[in-house]
């Protein structure tokens, strides 16, 4: 059993105390069993994403106004759902936050029209969503994207490819981040709504991955959009992209700190169970200097996550830099935390299929999408040096 004390934090309400319950006690019964030895790894989202909305938890990836769970996107309800997924089943973590991401640009900027075509059918589990954003040589540097959009009479010809995207040929539609020209770099961006389905669009790349989930590479050609298939105005993308991850970078710490207690729950049965030298192993120093090692990477995550959430939740405002906080510190301490399990469970940690070992594959990527580590750490760095800034000038 996970700790749950956090819950009594004043960062969050009664509801979510609820919301956390209830997610615990659906993942308990339907993920954990379900999900060992997944072969079809796209029929098991597809199927994930089917029961997430038919059960109801992606009403928490939409607003209210198109059948959400609150009027906006609720940061707090985002991560503590999928911390909950996470400890129990990653793909399912995966199926979740991929729904949130891929429609997040539409449910914070798109117009009515927008929400209403491609909204409804993402909270019903009935739709897959994908947001495109990196490519080969334009990953954390957003500002070099290549990927082309110009205008042809009233519409837009889309030309350009697409690396490292998530739900890559499952996917329905794919927000899309394209240059359009209005000024050099960053300022030169927008985002546009493709459907998968049109002229133009496919799917050339698969990727295969050691925790694996459908990834792959889309490339656009002469792809036709309307001009209503824009996201905000033309040249707003980077903003648009970057405040969409200020609310789902803390939710990526959320998924780590899931996995984190999961590998601290099967350590702690483990070092209880298994006798060393007379003893069971969590009588020896060392194994408790590593147990408190893991709670202090937990807590301390847990504190960032959740303190960006509650930010973002009570100002409404931009939260860059709690949100890289959270997910440079979540995502790390995660890391150690499952590395630290391992060792715990010696031979066994590396055996296939153990729970550690699964989570030992599957945390690694957290530290990369969204945003890398070193990335985090530079955007926390400049946002310090702007704050002096702002306080004493240049």
């Amino acid at each position: 059993m996970a700790d749950r004390s956090f819950l009594a934090w004043p960062f969050f309400d009664d509801r979510h105390r609820a919301l956390a319950a209830a997610a615990d006690r659906w993942a308990g019964e339907a993920l954990d069993q379900e999900l060992l030895g997944v072969q079809d790894v796209d029929r098991a989202c597809r199927d994930l994403v089917a029961r997430l909305g038919s059960d109801g938890w992606l009403e928490h990836c939409v607003p209210a106004s198109h059948g959400g769970a609150c009027d906006r996107l609720d940061v707090r309800s985002l991560c503590l759902v999928r911390e909950t997924l996470a400890r129990h089943a990653g793909l399912a973590d995966f199926s979740f936050a991929m729904q949130g991401l891929g429609c997040g640009p539409i449910s914070l900027f798109g117009t009515d029209g927008q929400k209403d075509r491609y909204l409804p059918s993402v909270r019903e589990g009935k739709a897959i969503a994908a947001f495109a954003l990196s490519e080969a040589k334009a990953g954390s540097d957003v500002a070099a994207l290549a990927t082309e959009a110009r205008r042809n009479g009233n519409d837009w010809l889309l030309n350009g490819s697409k690396t490292w995207i998530s739900n890559a040929g499952i996917a329905d539609h794919y927000v899309v981040f394209a240059r359009t020209g209005e000024a050099p770099g960053a300022k030169g961006l927008s985002a546009f709504i493709v459907d998968a389905d049109a002229p133009g669009v496919a799917v050339t790349e698969r990727f295969d991955l050691i925790a694996p989930h459908p990834l792959g590479t889309v490339t656009f050609t002469d792809c036709r959009l309307p001009a209503d298939n824009l996201i905000g105005d033309p040249g707003e993308g980077f903003r648009i992209a970057m405040a969409t991850l200020d609310v789902f970078r803390p939710t990526v710490g959320a998924a780590a700190l899931g996995f984190a207690r999961r590998a601290m729950d099967e350590a702690l049965a483990h070092a209880q169970n298994r006798q060393l030298f007379g003893a069971p192993l969590a009588e020896l120093q060392l194994t408790q200097g590593a147990i408190a090692d893991m709670a202090l990477d937990i807590d301390s995550s847990a504190l960032l996550v959740y303190r960006a959430a509650w930010t973002k939740d009570a100002s409404g405002g931009r939260v860059t830099r709690e949100a890289a906080l959270a997910k440079w510190a979540a995502t790390e301490g995660a890391q150690r935390v499952i590395d630290r399990a391992v060792q715990l469970f010696g031979g066994l940690g590396i055996v296939s299929g153990m729970p550690v070992e699964r989570l030992y594959r599957e945390v690694r990527a957290l530290r990369i999408y969204e945003g890398a580590s070193e990335v985090q750490q530079v955007i926390v760095a400049r946002q310090e040096l702007a704050r002096l800034v702002r306080q004493y000038g240049d």
